[in-house]
């Protein structure tokens, strides 16, 4: 088993530098890739439906308790390489994990990004190339430090044109360009 999380881990970093960093739908990735600041907590969840959903949940509490004892570490990953495959299930997950942020006293410390192998923006058509900038080899949330993200956008000028600007990259390149390193993502072994 520890393959398999060696290979997802692998995975998911390449597409972080070829996707997200590659054509900077993120501005602030490079630099944290570069300091090796990213942590990618694989999750190995397996078993029955119910346990394992509420067990992720857990986890992703855990894994904002690891960021508050580990300042070193700007930002996590959180993938789910067994579960949630369904986006509309993992789009129900989201929404307990964002109550749960809240809940458990995480409300404006951590916000949560989410990506998705079949993620598709609400009012796009599934094979809109825009979903590329939140598609991922497997679903993940990324757990963001809120005041951190605060000073990188007041050094950015006009952050709110980020989104935009992703959507118009993608569409450029397209859907056959963007799912074929999504696959050579995919196609990676953890020692490659």
């Amino acid at each position: 088993m520890g393959d398999d999380i060696h290979k997802v881990e692998s995975q998911t970093r390449h597409w972080v530098e070829q996707v997200i960093v590659g054509f900077n739908f993120c501005p602030f990735a490079k630099k944290e890739v570069i300091r090796n600041s990213i942590r990618y907590a694989v999750l190995n969840h397996k078993g029955k439906a119910r346990d394992t959903f509420f067990d992720a949940l857990d986890d992703v509490i855990k894994e904002c308790r690891n960021l508050d004892e580990h300042p070193e570490i700007e930002t996590t990953l959180v993938v789910f390489p067994f579960l949630l495959t369904s986006f509309d299930e993992f789009l129900d997950f989201l929404g307990f994990a964002e109550q749960l942020l809240i809940d458990s006293g995480y409300e404006g410390v951590y916000q949560l990004a989410n990506f998705h192998p079949d993620y598709r923006f609400e009012g796009e058509s599934f094979d809109d190339p825009s979903n590329y900038t939140n598609r991922s080899p497997y679903p993940t949330l990324h757990i963001i430090r809120e005041a951190t993200m605060e000073k990188v956008l007041a050094n950015i000028a006009d952050p709110e044109e980020i989104p935009e600007r992703n959507i118009r990259v993608a569409r450029e390149l397209g859907n056959q360009k963007l799912g074929d390193i999504l696959s050579a993502c995919m196609a990676l072994n953890s020692n490659d």
